[in-house]
């Protein structure tokens, strides 16, 4: 009967376990947005609803809990380059993609430079090479339809939206990264056919 009670209690534990870590996560993205990557994590526990003990148990330290929120970033970023393709229009597709990029890099803008400080080994090359996938996949699209030079990189795209994220990062005009952006997409458009 004991050994019963204990076999029962195991999944609870497991759950709750899971949905603290749930909880964790989620109050990360939103503190982490407000405040940055040096947010504090006993406000990221109080949002969460638990005690620090349990926000360290389940992340050591701030760089663990940074990787997953970043991770969870990039993830949903690439997802919506995979939902863009589908798009009829491979230039249409592209130009949101850079905006949601944009977005991106300015919402997280010294993230991937705080998980370099403590974790050499930390996964930032592998979200830049996510995130460079999914530029080139929308890109080459965009190319054989002949509505983007033929000479623009993956690697050019990041670059230049990388710019305008550091750039705009704390201008206070909301609509001046965006005019920029826009800058760079003529700029990335194919010349007429028969031009020079």
């Amino acid at each position: 009967m004991t050994a019963g009670r204990g076999d029962a209690a195991q999944p609870s534990k497991r759950t709750d376990a899971r949905l603290n870590r749930g909880r964790l996560v989620s109050a990360a993205h939103e503190v982490f947005t407000e405040a940055g990557p040096g947010a504090s994590l006993n406000e990221i526990a109080r949002r969460a609803g638990v005690g620090p003990g349990t926000l360290y148990r389940h992340f050591p330290n701030r760089q663990a809990l940074l990787t997953v929120v970043l991770d969870d970033r990039v993830k949903a970023l690439c997802e919506y380059a995979e939902e863009l393709r589908a798009s009829d229009s491979a230039d249409d597709a592209l130009a949101r993609w850079l905006g949601a990029f944009l977005a991106h890099a300015r919402a997280n803008h010294g993230m991937g430079s705080a998980l370099m400080v403590n974790e050499p080994e930390a996964p930032e090359s592998d979200c830049h090479q996510l995130i460079l996938n999914a530029a080139a996949s929308l890109l080459a699209r965009a190319q054989d339809q002949g509505t983007v030079r033929a000479d623009l990189t993956a690697g050019d795209l990041v670059q230049l939206v990388t710019g305008l994220a550091l750039s705009t990062v704390r201008e206070e005009d909301a609509d001046a990264a965006q005019r920029l952006l826009a800058l760079v997409l003529d700029a990335a458009h194919a010349p007429p056919r028969g031009s020079r």
